[in-house]
């Protein structure tokens, strides 16, 4: 396991964006996190670097019942988001990529 050299919170589009951009102007690397689910070592800084942790980036911003599709921020997981679909008739299952 290798940590990062710091970890930042997020908690809009706009301050990932400069954050990313500075990394970026820094060569610095990004190592994002979201809600934890990931089991292939994504979140694993073997170069050091800053965390991004999405994880209060939780925002369910839009749900289209007729085609079936939602828009969410990266730290929104499964439950917070079948409790959301709660009543439409849909759901997220486990199992399925990104569920979290």
């Amino acid at each position: 396991c290798a940590p990062p050299d710091a970890v930042v919170w997020p908690q809009a589009v706009e301050q990932v964006q400069e954050l990313a951009a500075l990394c970026y102007r820094c060569r610095v690397p990004m190592v994002p996190f979201g809600t934890g689910t990931g089991l292939e070592g994504g979140v694993n800084a073997v170069q050091g670097g800053v965390c991004f942790d999405l994880s209060r980036m939780d925002a369910i911003t839009e749900l289209s019942l007729e085609d079936f599709s939602v828009v969410v921020e990266p730290g929104v997981t499964r439950k917070a988001l079948n409790s959301h679909l709660r009543g439409t008739g849909l759901w997220f299952p486990v199992g399925t990529v990104g569920a979290g």
